[in-house]
């Protein structure tokens, strides 16, 4: 095989197949619908779990639990973790947790977990920290700095309200 056989016969912009044109064309006639039935028909299509008849595997397999559109996902760190990548009296967040590749993808919350041993004085910034996690970052001299989470819908109605009220009362 030489290098200008390597593409040949790939066209860069293949034309459309032209159906129901004649039958010299080979998809003349039906148009590769076959005769009859519903697949024939105009504005048919199949449902993308269709398995040939047989029981579609979104049937078959049994629906349970409750799927939380609306919760937040948590990026999880361990205290052994941060042992490793930082040094003595480094400030941990989510920016330097990104930049050692601690934490992954998209997250809307941090939580440090207490699996592995701390010996180091660290300043950590996280939304929640386990109750190991905790022990161990005091144990070591470190600091814990809470972030705040996302405030709630209720409390935010509840603030409007509240104001609304003293807004009111301040006019009377």
């Amino acid at each position: 095989m030489k290098l200008h056989d390597v593409n040949r016969g790939v066209t860069k912009f293949k034309k459309t197949k032209r159906l129901g044109r004649g039958i010299g064309s080979g998809q003349g006639k039906t148009a590769g619908r076959g005769h009859k039935g519903q697949g024939s028909r105009g504005g048919w299509n199949q449902p993308h779990t269709f398995q040939g008849g047989m029981s579609p595997l979104v049937r078959r397999i049994p629906k349970r639990g409750f799927n939380n559109a609306y919760a937040l996902s948590v990026g999880i760190v361990n205290v052994g973790a941060l042992e490793e990548a930082f040094a003595a009296g480094e400030e941990v967040n989510a920016e330097s947790l990104k930049a050692k590749d601690l934490l992954k993808g998209r997250f809307d919350v941090i939580k440090v977990l207490g699996n592995g041993e701390l010996t180091k004085k660290l300043t950590i910034a996280a939304h929640r920290f386990s109750a190991s996690a905790r022990e161990k970052i005091e144990k070591a001299g470190g600091q814990m700095t809470l972030l705040p989470e996302r405030t709630p819908v209720e409390e935010k109605k509840q603030a409007a309200k509240a104001a609304r009220k003293a807004e009111s009362a301040k006019k009377k």
